[in-house]
């Protein structure tokens, strides 16, 4: 099944560009739940946390610290990141993304 992010990763659907490379491409949601809400997808279409495989951690890796270093350089000073698995846990695109939230305070539980 073709998702969003899939359509996104070919070009058919535009996206508010924060960084790319040949291994994710990160963009800004377009729904935010915060003053900075950004998302990062590999390129390799992988549908959950549930489908990773030991080949995956370099890459899952790669994520996170493209994580941080987006949310540095959007000036946050505290963020969170969220890795939505399943559909019970919030996940509505089936392309394992993660959200980097910040730029407010933050309550707990988150839901």
């Amino acid at each position: 099944m073709t998702t969003i992010f899939d359509k996104i990763l070919s070009g058919q659907i535009p996206c508010d560009e924060v960084f790319s490379d040949n291994k994710c491409l990160a963009f800004k949601d377009i729904t935010p739940q915060a003053p900075t809400h950004i998302l990062i997808i590999p390129r390799k279409p992988i549908k959950s946390l549930k489908d990773i495989t030991k080949e995956d951690q370099e890459l899952l890796g790669h994520l996170l610290l493209k994580g941080t270093e987006i949310a540095n350089a959007a000036g946050l000073e505290s963020w969170r990141t969220i890795i939505n698995t399943g559909e019970e846990a919030g996940q509505t695109v089936f392309h394992l993304h993660i959200h980097i939230i910040g730029g407010r305070k933050l309550s707990w539980p988150p839901g």
